[in-house]
């Protein structure tokens, strides 16, 4: 049975259930009615960073343009452009085993595309979620509801994923950014042209 978790919760991914070396986590959302007529393209992106917070390499930045992580420690399946329909709109497939040893923590976000440009934000985005499936048993372990409410925040830090003594545990963070992707590069250590 999945665990529901709350905003600033800790939980353990690896102790808890041994064996378990590969997850899917997926991502969902829903668009208000009221969009102001541009269509909503949200976007799932991973950061894998090192002890510092911050990303080591360009390419440790997971999005629809570089769907793999180093040693295909984490792939992305692809851009869903619409949103649209039930269940997880994007996922990540995450190998504990593959991960770099310099690799300490991988940052989970969404941002909107474009969404200075169409006048949106995540106050027009209701029931985001994040949870994490056992990949060889189909099982969710755990589910994170995004219930705050963003207005003016375009971009959103949704969850970590982080090593502790040895195993590896999920931080639900839920935390808005303004700027969008530029702005999720830069906190952590990336240039964007």
């Amino acid at each position: 049975m999945a665990i529901n978790l709350v905003k600033g919760q800790k939980i353990d991914l690896t102790k808890t259930n041994p064996g378990m070396t590969k997850v899917i986590i997926g991502l969902g959302w829903d668009t208000n009615k009221y969009s102001g007529g541009s269509a909503f393209d949200l976007d799932a992106s991973a950061f894998l960073l090192g002890e510092n917070g911050k990303a080591l390499r360009d390419d440790d930045f997971i999005f629809y343009n570089n769907l793999k992580g180093r040693n295909d420690c984490l792939i992305h399946t692809g851009d869903n452009r619409t949103g649209e329909g039930e269940g997880d709109d994007e996922q990540l497939i995450m190998d504990f085993s593959k991960v770099p040893a310099e690799i300490h923590k991988i940052a989970i976000t969404v941002t909107i595309h474009d969404a200075e440009g169409r006048h949106q934000n995540f106050g027009q985005v209701s029931n985001a979620f994040v949870r994490v499936v056992n990949a060889e048993t189909n099982e969710e372990v755990l589910r994170y509801d995004l219930a705050e409410e963003f207005s003016v925040e375009t971009a959103i830090v949704v969850c970590e994923i982080y090593r502790y003594s040895g195993e590896w545990k999920f931080n639900a963070v839920g935390s808005g950014f303004q700027g969008g992707l530029r702005a999720l590069c830069g906190n952590f250590g990336l240039q964007v042209g």
